[in-house]
Protein backbone atom coordinates (compact mmCIF):
# COMPACT_ATOMS: atom_id res chain seq x y z
CA UNK A 1 0.00 0.00 0.00
CA UNK A 2 1.01 3.50 -0.73
CA UNK A 3 2.96 5.60 2.34
CA UNK A 4 1.25 8.07 4.22
CA UNK A 5 3.16 10.89 6.10
CA UNK A 6 1.93 9.62 9.12
CA UNK A 7 3.83 6.35 8.54
CA UNK A 8 7.05 7.96 7.39
CA UNK A 9 7.32 10.68 10.49
CA UNK A 10 6.41 7.19 12.66
CA UNK A 11 9.31 5.55 11.68
CA UNK A 12 12.00 4.80 14.05
CA UNK A 13 15.67 3.72 13.15
CA UNK A 14 16.45 -0.21 14.25
CA UNK A 15 19.68 -2.16 14.36
CA UNK A 16 19.33 -3.00 10.80
CA UNK A 17 18.05 -0.40 7.44
CA UNK A 18 14.72 -0.99 6.45
CA UNK A 19 12.30 -0.02 3.85
CA UNK A 20 9.00 1.40 3.30
CA UNK A 21 7.68 0.88 -0.02
CA UNK A 22 5.55 3.57 -1.63
CA UNK A 23 4.67 1.43 -4.87
CA UNK A 24 6.09 1.72 -8.49
CA UNK A 25 9.59 1.03 -7.78
CA UNK A 26 10.06 3.95 -4.84
CA UNK A 27 10.69 3.20 -1.21
CA UNK A 28 12.09 5.26 1.81
CA UNK A 29 15.04 3.76 3.78
CA UNK A 30 15.55 4.11 6.94
CA UNK A 31 19.27 3.70 8.31
CA UNK A 32 20.05 2.58 11.71
CA UNK A 33 21.26 6.59 12.42
CA UNK A 34 17.66 7.99 12.28
CA UNK A 35 18.48 8.81 8.75
CA UNK A 36 15.42 8.45 5.83
CA UNK A 37 16.16 8.49 2.06
CA UNK A 38 14.19 7.98 -1.00
CA UNK A 39 15.27 5.68 -3.43
CA UNK A 40 13.97 4.65 -7.01
CA UNK A 41 14.39 0.98 -8.26
CA UNK A 42 14.06 0.65 -12.09
CA UNK A 43 15.31 -1.45 -14.53
CA UNK A 44 17.18 -0.67 -17.79
CA UNK A 45 17.91 -3.22 -20.61
CA UNK A 46 17.25 -5.66 -18.11
CA UNK A 47 19.35 -4.61 -15.44
CA UNK A 48 18.15 -2.98 -11.87
CA UNK A 49 19.09 0.27 -10.83
CA UNK A 50 19.01 2.38 -8.09
CA UNK A 51 18.52 6.46 -8.25
CA UNK A 52 18.63 8.37 -5.25
CA UNK A 53 15.95 10.93 -5.48
CA UNK A 54 16.42 13.01 -2.18
CA UNK A 55 16.48 12.89 1.67
CA UNK A 56 13.13 13.04 3.85
CA UNK A 57 11.97 15.83 5.07
CA UNK A 58 13.45 17.87 2.65
CA UNK A 59 11.95 16.17 0.11
CA UNK A 60 7.93 15.69 0.99
CA UNK A 61 6.54 12.57 -0.14
CA UNK A 62 4.38 13.90 -2.60
CA UNK A 63 7.42 15.36 -4.55
CA UNK A 64 9.00 12.13 -4.35
CA UNK A 65 6.52 10.64 -6.20
CA UNK A 66 6.28 13.59 -8.71
CA UNK A 67 10.29 12.20 -9.34
CA UNK A 68 9.32 9.29 -9.57
CA UNK A 69 6.93 9.98 -12.10
CA UNK A 70 9.67 12.54 -13.74
CA UNK A 71 12.30 9.49 -13.87
CA UNK A 72 9.44 6.77 -15.63
CA UNK A 73 8.56 9.54 -18.71
CA UNK A 74 12.64 9.54 -19.21
CA UNK A 75 12.53 5.62 -19.06
CA UNK A 76 9.23 5.66 -21.45
CA UNK A 77 11.28 7.92 -23.65
CA UNK A 78 14.30 5.50 -23.36
CA UNK A 79 16.29 7.26 -21.03
CA UNK A 80 18.30 6.73 -18.17
CA UNK A 81 17.25 8.43 -15.13
CA UNK A 82 20.86 8.09 -13.23
CA UNK A 83 22.45 9.10 -16.50
CA UNK A 84 20.33 12.11 -16.67
CA UNK A 85 21.18 13.28 -13.11
CA UNK A 86 24.34 12.53 -13.47
CA UNK A 87 24.86 14.50 -16.95
CA UNK A 88 22.78 17.50 -15.11
CA UNK A 89 24.92 17.22 -12.24
CA UNK A 90 28.26 17.66 -14.25
CA UNK A 91 26.59 20.37 -16.38
CA UNK A 92 25.60 22.32 -12.89
CA UNK A 93 29.59 21.97 -11.58
CA UNK A 94 30.85 23.11 -15.09
CA UNK A 95 28.15 26.27 -14.72
CA UNK A 96 29.39 26.98 -11.35
CA UNK A 97 33.29 26.61 -12.39
CA UNK A 98 32.69 29.05 -15.00
CA UNK A 99 31.09 31.24 -12.30
CA UNK A 100 33.97 31.08 -10.28
CA UNK A 101 36.55 31.92 -13.59
CA UNK A 102 34.15 34.50 -14.63
CA UNK A 103 33.46 36.13 -11.02
CA UNK A 104 34.02 40.13 -10.34
CA UNK A 105 36.42 38.72 -7.56
CA UNK A 106 38.74 36.56 -9.78
CA UNK A 107 38.60 39.20 -12.61
CA UNK A 108 39.70 42.03 -10.13
CA UNK A 109 42.78 40.00 -8.64
CA UNK A 110 43.82 39.31 -12.60
CA UNK A 111 43.36 42.61 -13.70
CA UNK A 112 45.17 43.88 -9.99
CA UNK A 113 48.05 40.75 -10.66
CA UNK A 114 48.47 42.25 -14.08
CA UNK A 115 48.52 46.24 -13.63
CA UNK A 116 50.30 46.22 -9.73
CA UNK A 117 54.11 45.76 -11.71
CA UNK A 118 53.73 49.19 -13.22
CA UNK A 119 51.84 50.74 -9.85
CA UNK A 120 53.31 51.89 -7.02
CA UNK A 121 53.31 49.46 -4.05
CA UNK A 122 50.87 52.12 -1.89
CA UNK A 123 48.68 52.48 -4.92
CA UNK A 124 48.27 48.81 -5.84
CA UNK A 125 47.49 48.09 -1.89
CA UNK A 126 45.12 50.90 -1.88
CA UNK A 127 43.62 49.96 -5.06
CA UNK A 128 42.92 46.21 -3.77
CA UNK A 129 41.90 47.67 -0.46
CA UNK A 130 39.36 49.55 -1.11
CA UNK A 131 37.69 47.16 -3.45
CA UNK A 132 38.02 44.12 -0.49
CA UNK A 133 36.26 46.98 2.22
CA UNK A 134 33.44 48.13 0.06
CA UNK A 135 32.84 46.15 -3.26
CA UNK A 136 33.85 42.25 -2.83
CA UNK A 137 31.36 41.64 0.07
CA UNK A 138 28.55 42.73 -2.46
CA UNK A 139 29.33 41.72 -5.97
CA UNK A 140 33.03 39.84 -5.45
CA UNK A 141 31.12 35.80 -6.14
CA UNK A 142 28.56 37.52 -8.93
CA UNK A 143 29.10 36.68 -11.99
CA UNK A 144 30.13 39.57 -13.73
CA UNK A 145 28.73 39.26 -16.82
CA UNK A 146 25.37 39.66 -14.78
CA UNK A 147 26.29 42.41 -12.41
CA UNK A 148 23.65 45.48 -12.83
CA UNK A 149 24.79 49.23 -12.50
CA UNK A 150 22.09 49.60 -9.81
CA UNK A 151 23.92 47.53 -7.39
CA UNK A 152 26.92 49.20 -8.08
CA UNK A 153 24.80 52.38 -7.80
CA UNK A 154 24.06 50.92 -4.14
CA UNK A 155 27.53 50.44 -2.89
CA UNK A 156 28.56 54.17 -4.45
CA UNK A 157 25.28 55.15 -2.00
CA UNK A 158 27.10 53.62 1.11
CA UNK A 159 29.91 55.41 0.38
CA UNK A 160 28.65 58.77 -0.13
CA UNK A 161 26.29 58.35 3.49
CA UNK A 162 30.18 58.75 4.83
CA UNK A 163 30.90 61.69 3.14
CA UNK A 164 34.36 60.23 1.70
CA UNK A 165 33.76 61.33 -1.93
CA UNK A 166 36.92 61.07 -3.25
CA UNK A 167 37.13 57.17 -2.15
CA UNK A 168 33.91 56.54 -3.83
CA UNK A 169 35.39 57.90 -7.42
CA UNK A 170 38.47 56.04 -6.76
CA UNK A 171 36.23 52.95 -6.43
CA UNK A 172 34.24 53.46 -9.04
CA UNK A 173 37.04 53.77 -11.62
CA UNK A 174 38.89 50.78 -10.08
CA UNK A 175 35.34 48.99 -10.47
CA UNK A 176 35.26 50.34 -14.48
CA UNK A 177 38.84 49.13 -14.99
CA UNK A 178 37.85 45.83 -13.67
CA UNK A 179 34.48 45.59 -16.73
CA UNK A 180 36.77 47.18 -19.13
CA UNK A 181 39.32 44.56 -18.46
CA UNK A 182 36.30 41.72 -18.44
CA UNK A 183 35.35 43.26 -22.15
CA UNK A 184 38.72 43.04 -23.43
CA UNK A 185 39.18 39.47 -22.48
CA UNK A 186 35.79 38.37 -23.34
CA UNK A 187 33.93 37.57 -20.61
CA UNK A 188 32.05 40.21 -20.47
CA UNK A 189 29.91 42.31 -23.04
CA UNK A 190 29.30 46.05 -21.46
CA UNK A 191 30.31 48.04 -18.34
CA UNK A 192 27.46 48.71 -15.83
CA UNK A 193 29.86 50.74 -14.37
CA UNK A 194 28.91 54.36 -16.05
CA UNK A 195 27.21 55.55 -13.79
CA UNK A 196 28.49 58.67 -13.06
CA UNK A 197 25.38 60.68 -13.73
CA UNK A 198 22.96 58.30 -11.25
CA UNK A 199 25.63 59.70 -8.26
CA UNK A 200 25.81 63.15 -6.26
CA UNK A 201 28.19 65.89 -6.75
CA UNK A 202 31.22 66.13 -4.57
CA UNK A 203 31.05 69.09 -2.16
CA UNK A 204 33.44 72.22 -2.93
CA UNK A 205 36.78 71.03 -2.11
CA UNK A 206 37.72 73.60 1.05
CA UNK A 207 41.73 74.66 0.68
CA UNK A 208 43.91 74.60 3.18
CA UNK A 209 43.38 77.05 5.35
CA UNK A 210 46.29 79.52 5.18
CA UNK A 211 46.63 82.95 6.67
CA UNK A 212 47.07 86.44 4.99
CA UNK A 213 50.77 87.66 4.72
CA UNK A 214 49.63 90.64 6.59
CA UNK A 215 49.40 88.20 9.90
CA UNK A 216 52.28 86.63 9.04
CA UNK A 217 54.45 88.97 11.58
CA UNK A 218 52.16 88.24 13.87
CA UNK A 219 52.05 84.60 13.52
CA UNK A 220 55.99 83.93 13.34
CA UNK A 221 56.32 85.96 16.74
CA UNK A 222 54.37 83.69 18.11
CA UNK A 223 56.00 80.72 17.23
CA UNK A 224 59.19 81.75 18.98
CA UNK A 225 57.31 83.45 22.04
CA UNK A 226 55.76 79.85 22.57
CA UNK A 227 59.55 78.05 21.44
CA UNK A 228 60.75 79.97 24.06
CA UNK A 229 58.61 78.99 26.96
CA UNK A 230 60.54 75.44 26.40
CA UNK A 231 57.34 73.81 26.50
CA UNK A 232 57.56 72.31 23.17
CA UNK A 233 59.57 69.66 21.51
CA UNK A 234 62.72 70.27 19.82
CA UNK A 235 62.60 68.06 17.40
CA UNK A 236 58.60 69.10 16.73
CA UNK A 237 59.35 72.94 16.35
CA UNK A 238 62.15 71.99 14.36
CA UNK A 239 59.94 70.21 11.93
CA UNK A 240 57.46 73.24 11.73
CA UNK A 241 60.46 75.56 10.91
CA UNK A 242 62.05 73.26 8.21
CA UNK A 243 58.49 73.12 7.15
CA UNK A 244 58.33 77.46 6.46
CA UNK A 245 61.66 77.44 5.44
CA UNK A 246 61.60 74.91 2.93
CA UNK A 247 57.86 75.31 1.28
CA UNK A 248 58.00 71.38 1.13
CA UNK A 249 54.90 69.01 1.89
CA UNK A 250 54.41 67.86 5.68
CA UNK A 251 54.47 64.65 4.99
CA UNK A 252 58.09 65.19 3.04
CA UNK A 253 59.77 66.57 6.18
CA UNK A 254 58.20 64.10 8.25
CA UNK A 255 59.44 61.20 6.66
CA UNK A 256 62.81 63.01 5.91
CA UNK A 257 66.01 60.67 6.45
CA UNK A 258 69.52 61.98 7.19
CA UNK A 259 71.01 60.01 4.30
CA UNK A 260 68.82 62.51 2.22
CA UNK A 261 70.13 65.86 3.34
CA UNK A 262 73.83 66.68 1.83
CA UNK A 263 75.04 69.60 4.47
CA UNK A 264 78.04 70.13 2.76
CA UNK A 265 76.38 71.19 -0.41
CA UNK A 266 73.53 72.52 1.43
CA UNK A 267 70.90 70.24 -0.50
CA UNK A 268 68.17 68.15 0.70
CA UNK A 269 66.95 65.88 -1.82
CA UNK A 270 63.94 63.84 -1.55
CA UNK A 271 63.20 60.74 -2.67
CA UNK A 272 60.74 59.81 -5.38
CA UNK A 273 59.56 56.60 -3.72
CA UNK A 274 59.25 58.46 -0.08
CA UNK A 275 55.93 58.44 1.92
CA UNK A 276 54.02 61.26 0.33
CA UNK A 277 55.16 62.29 -2.67
CA UNK A 278 52.90 63.22 -5.37
CA UNK A 279 52.48 61.86 -8.98
CA UNK A 280 52.33 57.52 -10.18
CA UNK A 281 54.70 54.86 -10.83
CA UNK A 282 57.76 56.37 -13.13
CA UNK A 283 55.93 60.11 -13.22
CA UNK A 284 57.57 60.21 -9.88
CA UNK A 285 60.50 62.36 -9.33
CA UNK A 286 63.27 63.30 -6.82
CA UNK A 287 63.01 66.56 -5.58
CA UNK A 288 66.33 68.75 -4.70
CA UNK A 289 65.34 71.28 -2.27
CA UNK A 290 68.19 74.24 -1.86
CA UNK A 291 68.63 74.78 1.87
CA UNK A 292 69.31 78.44 2.90
CA UNK A 293 71.07 79.41 5.59
CA UNK A 294 68.27 79.23 8.20
CA UNK A 295 67.28 75.88 6.92
CA UNK A 296 70.71 74.55 7.90
CA UNK A 297 71.05 76.12 11.60
CA UNK A 298 67.56 74.23 11.99
CA UNK A 299 69.00 70.90 10.90
CA UNK A 300 72.98 71.32 12.57
CA UNK A 301 70.86 72.17 15.68
CA UNK A 302 69.19 68.56 15.59
CA UNK A 303 72.14 66.33 15.40
CA UNK A 304 72.58 66.53 18.78
CA UNK A 305 69.00 64.75 18.90
CA UNK A 306 68.48 62.76 16.25
CA UNK A 307 71.90 62.87 14.42
CA UNK A 308 72.35 59.23 15.31
CA UNK A 309 69.48 58.15 14.06
CA UNK A 310 67.70 57.22 10.73
CA UNK A 311 64.83 59.96 10.41
CA UNK A 312 65.44 63.47 11.23
CA UNK A 313 62.31 63.66 12.94
CA UNK A 314 61.56 60.49 14.84
CA UNK A 315 58.93 59.64 16.72
CA UNK A 316 59.59 59.83 20.77
CA UNK A 317 57.17 57.33 21.67
CA UNK A 318 57.17 54.77 18.95
CA UNK A 319 60.83 53.17 17.87
CA UNK A 320 61.05 53.22 13.96
CA UNK A 321 58.20 55.80 13.28
CA UNK A 322 57.97 59.44 12.84
CA UNK A 323 56.07 62.18 14.09
CA UNK A 324 52.41 62.11 14.10
CA UNK A 325 51.50 64.26 10.80
CA UNK A 326 49.40 65.92 13.64
CA UNK A 327 52.52 67.41 15.37
CA UNK A 328 53.24 70.35 13.38
CA UNK A 329 48.85 71.62 13.41
CA UNK A 330 48.73 70.65 16.93
CA UNK A 331 51.70 73.59 17.49
CA UNK A 332 49.56 75.87 15.23
CA UNK A 333 46.73 75.46 16.83
CA UNK A 334 48.25 75.99 20.25
CA UNK A 335 49.68 79.49 19.37
CA UNK A 336 45.67 80.49 18.40
CA UNK A 337 45.92 79.71 14.92
CA UNK A 338 42.94 76.65 14.60
CA UNK A 339 41.16 76.84 11.79
CA UNK A 340 43.39 80.07 9.94
CA UNK A 341 46.68 78.03 9.35
CA UNK A 342 47.84 74.66 8.22
CA UNK A 343 51.10 73.14 7.56
CA UNK A 344 50.54 73.51 3.61
CA UNK A 345 49.51 77.29 4.06
CA UNK A 346 53.35 77.70 4.36
CA UNK A 347 53.50 76.53 0.66
CA UNK A 348 50.39 78.96 -0.20
CA UNK A 349 52.60 81.43 1.01
CA UNK A 350 55.77 81.33 -0.43
CA UNK A 351 54.17 80.99 -3.82
CA UNK A 352 52.41 84.43 -3.03
CA UNK A 353 55.58 86.07 -1.89
CA UNK A 354 57.52 85.12 -3.85
CA UNK A 355 55.40 85.91 -7.02
CA UNK A 356 54.82 89.09 -5.78
CA UNK A 357 58.90 89.54 -5.79
CA UNK A 358 58.41 88.87 -9.71
CA UNK A 359 59.99 85.17 -9.67
CA UNK A 360 58.57 83.09 -12.80
CA UNK A 361 56.05 81.19 -12.58
CA UNK A 362 58.07 78.03 -14.01
CA UNK A 363 60.84 77.87 -10.99
CA UNK A 364 58.53 78.81 -8.38
CA UNK A 365 56.30 75.75 -9.59
CA UNK A 366 59.83 74.08 -9.20
CA UNK A 367 59.96 75.31 -6.13
CA UNK A 368 56.93 73.73 -4.54
CA UNK A 369 57.98 70.40 -6.55
CA UNK A 370 54.68 70.72 -8.90
CA UNK A 371 54.07 69.19 -12.21
CA UNK A 372 53.51 71.76 -15.17
CA UNK A 373 49.94 71.82 -15.98
CA UNK A 374 50.47 72.74 -19.60
CA UNK A 375 52.22 69.88 -21.61
CA UNK A 376 53.59 71.87 -24.22
CA UNK A 377 55.70 73.93 -21.42
CA UNK A 378 56.56 70.68 -19.89
CA UNK A 379 57.69 69.44 -23.06
CA UNK A 380 60.24 72.34 -22.88
CA UNK A 381 61.46 72.12 -19.14
CA UNK A 382 64.70 70.54 -19.13
CA UNK A 383 65.79 71.93 -16.00
CA UNK A 384 65.16 71.79 -12.20
CA UNK A 385 66.22 75.43 -12.41
CA UNK A 386 68.46 74.35 -9.05
CA UNK A 387 70.86 77.27 -8.55
CA UNK A 388 68.33 79.96 -9.30
CA UNK A 389 65.97 77.98 -6.92
CA UNK A 390 69.12 78.57 -3.82
CA UNK A 391 68.55 82.20 -4.45
CA UNK A 392 65.00 82.14 -4.06
CA UNK A 393 64.95 80.25 -1.13
CA UNK A 394 67.28 82.58 0.27
CA UNK A 395 64.96 85.17 -0.25
CA UNK A 396 61.95 83.58 1.39
CA UNK A 397 64.22 82.41 4.61
CA UNK A 398 65.34 86.44 5.16
CA UNK A 399 62.10 87.64 4.44
CA UNK A 400 60.68 85.37 6.91
CA UNK A 401 63.06 86.40 9.46
CA UNK A 402 62.83 90.30 8.29
CA UNK A 403 58.69 90.24 9.05
CA UNK A 404 59.55 88.74 12.19
CA UNK A 405 61.65 91.36 13.37
CA UNK A 406 59.12 94.16 12.47
CA UNK A 407 61.19 95.17 9.20
CA UNK A 408 59.27 96.47 6.55
CA UNK A 409 59.88 94.44 3.66
CA UNK A 410 59.31 95.85 0.15
CA UNK A 411 59.03 92.79 -2.32
CA UNK A 412 61.97 93.02 -5.04
CA UNK A 413 61.07 92.80 -8.50
CA UNK A 414 63.36 89.77 -9.66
Amino acid sequence: MPLTEMEIKKAKATNKPYKLTDGGGLFLLVHTNGGKYWRLRYRVGGKEKLLAIGVYPDVTLSEARERREQARKLLANGADPSAVKQEAKQTNNKALQVARENSFVTLAIEYHKVKSPMWTPGHAKQWLGNLEKYALPVIGNRPIAEIEPMELVGIMRTIEEHGTFETRDRLLQSIGAVFKYAIATGRAKYNPAEIRMALVDRPKVEHFHCIPTEELPTFLRSVTAYQEMDKVSPIAISALRLLMLTATRTSEVRYSKWKDFDLDTRCWVIPAEQVGRKGKGDKRKDHAVPLSTQAMAILRGLIPFTGQGEYVFPNRNYSGKVISENTVLKIIETIGYKGKMTGHGFRSLARTVLGDMGHRWEVLEAVLSHALVNQTAAAYVRTSYFEERRDIMQQWADYLAKVEAGAEVIPLRA
